[in-house]
């Protein structure tokens, strides 16, 4: 109730509140770094404005911009001070988003029917904000029929960006959040997943409850997840003792998603000073999924991995060797100034795939998706160039022979591969062209080979394959070593 009392006793339900704190300098010291919110670059960046008036909304007899900023505060009717201080249920949430949502196109269009026809909005939520917007999507606007709410019907919606969202529930000290049915009065059975099935209405056992089962286009429905656990200061101790590695301090890395969307990660907490909303690596992402013109996908395929020879000499004899492979991946754009993308081992987020899988199924892992926006890129009229870098390291893991543990002739955690790859992009009388460079043989940030593009197919991607680690044929390639690709979809956005 504390944390109810004090978002709502905010304008914008903690979306304004800006950080100035950026992780250690070279020194350790925390260093200043002025990011004013997602709300004030909304409004710098992209002209947004408000939808506040003389204290409260605009009246609703009053047309407002379509470049506008609404909050639904949601939480408002379980605040003991502006409400009731009765809690509502997550399908009851919903169906007052379409309320606000009416209300806004309402406000945008008036009586246009061209405007009415085209209205849309994006919704940006954060944590449990997201689930109602699963709930709005998935249950309110396919099944609840209210003819005043022109329901079931059109949600309306254009994007959704969800920000530390519990797509999968939330798991505490290794437990799913229980259904304490009528002694729950605070709602905690909401992030419970066989409760989540019901008010998110999947439509089948065999449908994973992190899929938008048919609602609404995965591919607009963007999830950002935070992997640093130690500095979320709302549970603080609880948060490292209940969730700990691989979390954000409250929703696990694995539960922050939706099957099958775009997707990044950023070493921030849940909420907090180092929180993932106001953070510029937030920002960055939220405005280039929403603005943007091309999307990149980025995955990494293994086609050869050579096992250190006292381990390979195991596996000849017909030994049993298992191991998962860490895999690090960051990702910049020019003049960005934070990672749009970081998962690393130091972290504790780095992608963990099992030996099987990398060597002898060789199925690509899926890295990140990102967004190349025009208005982002270098201030330099000589330079059309989109650019951007990633980053890639695999480690050598901890190898099982035979169920035991194997330490003799090589080191756990070196690297089977480390390499930052340089991108340019350029779009110039119809044609892309893209450069790339490997740092390990032309330095950071040079763009010196131009990359074959496949394509464009039916539906405009572009395919790009980067060969990476030791050369194919190699008569004696290093032990443990790596040989691969990077592989970039690339598509025209907006």
């Amino acid at each position: 109730m504390a944390e109810i009392e004090e978002t709502v006793a905010t304008p914008y339900m903690g979306f304004n509140l800006g950080s100035t704190k950026m992780r250690q300098n070279y020194k350790d010291d925390v260093v200043r770094f002025i990011f004013e919110s997602p709300l004030l670059r909304l409004m710098k960046d992209e002209q947004y404005v408000d939808a506040y008036h003389g204290g409260d909304f605009t009246a609703v007899d009053e047309r407002v911009d379509a470049k506008s900023i609404w909050i639904f505060r949601y939480y408002e009717e379980a605040s003991k001070d502006l409400g009731g201080g009765k809690r509502k249920t997550i399908p009851e949430f919903a169906l007052q988003l379409r309320k606000f949502i009416l209300r806004v196109r309402s406000q945008v269009c008036g009586d246009d029917a061209a405007e009415l026809a085209r209205f849309k909005v994006y919704l940006v939520a954060h944590s449990m904000g997201g689930l109602v917007c699963r709930c709005y999507l998935q249950n309110t606007c396919r099944n609840v029929p209210d003819s005043t709410l022109e329901l079931p019907g059109d949600p309306l919606v254009d994007k959704v960006f969800t920000y530390a969202t519990p797509h999968n529930g939330i798991d505490l000290v290794g437990f799913n959040a229980p259904d304490l049915g009528s002694l729950d009065r605070v709602h905690v059975r909401n992030f419970n997943r066989t409760y989540m099935r019901k008010y998110l209405d999947i439509s089948s056992d065999d449908v994973p409850l992190t899929s938008l089962d048919g609602a609404f286009p995965t591919e607009r429905f963007f999830c950002f997840v935070g992997t640093n656990y130690r500095d979320y200061e709302a549970f603080h101790r609880l948060s490292k003792r209940a969730t700990g590695p691989m979390s954000d301090g409250l929703v696990m890395m694995e539960n922050a998603s939706v099957y099958q969307a775009p997707r990044a990660f950023a070493h921030r907490s849940h909420s907090g000073h180092y929180g993932i909303v106001n953070s510029e690596e937030g920002y960055q992402n939220l405005r280039r999924f929403l603005f943007g013109q091309v999307r990149v996908d980025a995955r990494l395929a293994a086609d050869e991995i050579t096992l250190p020879a006292a381990v390979q000499r195991e596996k000849d004899k017909g030994k049993k060797i298992r191991a998962r492979y860490n895999i690090e991946v960051a990702a910049k754009v020019r003049n960005a100034g934070c990672f749009l993308n970081e998962r690393k081992v130091s972290q504790e987020s780095a992608i963990r795939r099992p030996y099987e899988d990398m060597v002898k199924k060789q199925l690509p892992v899926y890295l990140f998706t990102g967004y190349l926006h025009r208005a982002g890129k270098s201030d330099d009229p000589q330079d059309t160039a989109l650019a951007f870098a990633i980053q890639i390291g695999v480690e050598v893991p901890l190898f099982e022979v035979d169920n035991r543990f194997w330490f003799d002739d090589h080191f756990e955690g070196e690297r089977l591969l480390l390499e930052t790859v340089t991108f340019h992009l350029r779009h110039r009388a119809g044609r892309t062209t893209v450069r790339y460079g490997l740092a390990s043989e032309s330095g950071v940030g040079q763009a010196n080979r131009m990359a074959t593009i496949n394509g464009p197919d039916a539906q405009g991607r572009m395919r790009i394959e980067i060969p990476l680690g030791f050369k194919k044929g190699a008569a004696n390639p290093p032990r443990p070593g790596f040989r691969g690709r990077l592989l970039l979809t690339a598509r025209p956005w907006n």
